[in-house]
C-alpha cells in the first residue's frame, strides 16, 4: 500500500512537470528578421554585418559575425529577410548558428538558408547575394542583440 502511494506521487509530479514543459513550448512565437552580411575570404573567411528583429510589435537591433573554413574565395554582400520561429523572447534569437554549404555568386544571385541555434530558434531566410564568391565550406554565424 505504501509503494502505490509513492508511485501516485511520482506520477503526479511527472504529469505536472510535463504540463509545465508543454505549456512553455506552446507559447513559442515567431518574428521577422532582416540581415545584411558582408563576407570575404581566401581559404579562411570572415563575415560581419547587422540587421533587425521585429518581434511582438517592437524592433531590436542585431549584430552578426562569423568564420568560414574550407574552399572560400572572394567577397560578397548578402541581404537576407525572413522569419525566426520557436522563440519566447527577443534574446532567444541570439546565439551561434552553424552550416555546411556550397555556393557560387558572380554578380547577383539568390540565396536561401535555414539555420538553428542552441536555444532552438529557427531562422528561415532568403535574399540576394552580390559580388564574387565561391565557397564549399563549414561556417558559423553568431548573432547578438545590440
Amino acid at each position: 500500500m505504501h509503494i502505490s502511494s509513492a508511485i501516485r506521487v511520482a506520477l503526479l509530479t511527472l504529469t505536472a512537470f510535463a504540463g509545465t514543459a508543454l505549456s512553455s513550448a506552446s507559447h513559442a512565437d515567431e518574428g521577422s528578421v532582416q540581415l545584411t552580411i558582408y563576407k570575404a575570404g581566401w581559404v579562411i573567411g570572415g563575415s560581419g554585418g547587422s540587421g533587425s528583429l521585429s518581434f511582438r510589435g517592437r524592433n531590436y537591433a542585431l549584430s552578426a559575425g562569423g568564420l568560414d573554413y574550407g574552399l572560400v574565395f572572394g567577397g560578397s554582400k548578402t541581404v537576407l529577410r525572413g522569419r525566426v520561429s520557436n522563440i519566447n523572447r527577443p534574446s532567444d534569437v541570439a546565439g551561434v548558428y552553424g552550416a555546411a554549404g556550397a555556393g557560387l555568386a558572380v554578380g547577383r544571385g539568390a540565396r536561401a538558408i535555414v539555420l538553428t541555434n542552441q536555444k532552438g530558434a529557427v531562422l528561415e531566410l532568403s535574399g540576394r547575394q552580390t559580388g564574387l564568391m565561391a565557397n564549399v565550406d563549414l561556417s558559423g554565424l553568431a548573432i547578438t542583440l545590440k
